[in-house]
């Protein structure tokens, strides 16, 4: 069992969203142990049924059991519910968690959010302070990611296999049997090149070309990705708000396994020193900086830097009342001055910053005003904070 970072609400109702496979169920129930808890699983077909036909007997069933707190599975799959949800916490004083793997549906469906009276949290993939330090495996983490189901196969093909149904499940259960688009191969074949274009600047009139759609159904492809937990949107650095809208968005698919099987290249080995390895590498210290940003504060933005005819930044960190961190990540052993050019140039733009290098390099060091410290300190320190 891992101990989580993510911090519920021990006195308030929650809903907590997240991918299928980050752990949330396995997680509730372990911090209410103590409690007299009602769990109601919806992914059970009968109890599904039973309360999309009469989201009342809800009331019967929390009458019954007296608890004191009550966790609903999967709640996105009975919408209706919530209405009787909003019921007992205000008139009998109950306290709820409710999971769910779709934003969307509970957005489509118009669904009673709750006006409030229900926090919001998160779980991502298992973070490495999650993990620790002695369990965790750089490279496994790139190849396979860090969903908690990988942590209990030993071997290579058991990773693939699940990696690769976990990919199927998805498109199966979350796209098509909640009928959330209606063609389901063009966005089969945009999950594919989406996932072979993570972490790059999106183009939707190149990905709309390669799955024969057009820019607005790529644009609500991503944002179903999006409701549905499967990924983020890292928006460029602009001073003006106006301005940022204009400008081309990243993305970033939430787990790098789960990428990996939607892009077909669980079969490919990872080599150090390779474009392939430092392109995951990077793209794993940003999922790190996110969840942290996620878990942390709601008041951290994110951002990525590239200015007109300048060098780009891979991620900028702005807190409130906090000096913006502008980070640079390179996979070397060996930190020199052409890898913080970014930093040097770009940086230059920005006032009052710290300006970080993070990479495989084991010796601490600053060039020309950059900090140059190795991922795992990098990560003591974002952690320690949480």
């Amino acid at each position: 069992m891992f101990r989580r970072i993510c911090k519920p609400p021990k006195s308030n109702s929650f809903f907590l969203f997240g991918a299928r496979g980050t752990g949330k169920t396995t997680w509730v129930r372990s911090l209410f142990t103590s409690e007299k808890i009602l769990f109601i699983d919806l992914l059970l077909p009968r109890v599904q049924q039973q309360l999309a036909l009469r989201p009342d007997d809800l009331i019967g069933m929390v009458e019954s059991a007296k608890p004191e707190w009550v966790i609903i599975d999967e709640v996105q799959k009975v919408p209706k519910i919530l209405d009787v949800v909003h019921y007992l916490i205000e008139k009998e004083k109950i306290k709820f968690i409710l999971t769910g793997s779709n934003a969307r549906k509970l957005k489509k469906d118009g669904s009673n959010l709750l006006a409030g009276r229900a926090f919001f949290r998160e779980m991502f993939p298992l973070t490495f302070a999650e993990i620790g330090v002695e369990q965790f495996n750089l490279s496994d983490a790139l190849h396979f990611g860090t969903l908690p189901q990988i942590y209990s196969f030993e071997n290579r093909e058991e990773k693939q296999e699940y990696l690769e149904s976990y990919a199927h499940l998805f498109l199966r259960e979350e796209i098509a049997a909640e009928q959330i688009i209606r063609k389901i191969d063009p966005f089969r074949k945009f999950l594919e090149v989406a996932a072979q274009a993570n972490s790059k600047i999106i183009n939707h009139s190149n990905i709309a070309k390669a799955c024969r759609v057009d820019s607005k159904t790529v644009q609500n492809y991503f944002q179903i990705l999006e409701d549905t937990h499967l990924g983020f949107i890292l928006e460029p650095w602009i001073p003006s708000v106006r301005e940022r809208v204009m400008r081309h968005p990243k993305f970033y698919f939430f787990d790098l396994g789960v990428c990996r099987a939607l892009a077909r290249q669980l079969e490919s080995r990872l080599t150090p020193s390779t474009s392939l390895y430092g392109d995951l590498f990077e793209q794993w210290i940003v999922l790190e900086v996110i969840r942290w940003a996620r878990y942390s504060s709601r008041n951290t933005q994110l951002f990525y830097y590239l200015p007109h005819g300048g060098k780009e930044i891979d991620l900028v960190i702005s807190r409130p009342g906090k000096k913006i961190i502008l980070l640079e990540i390179k996979s070397t052993e060996f930190v020199e001055e052409r890898h913080i050019e970014a930093l040097n140039s770009s940086g230059s733009h920005f006032e009052n910053v710290i300006k970080k290098c993070i990479s495989n390099d084991p010796t601490a060091k600053i060039l020309n005003g950059v900090e140059c410290v190795h991922w795992k300190d990098f990560l003591h320190d974002l952690y320690g904070s949480v």
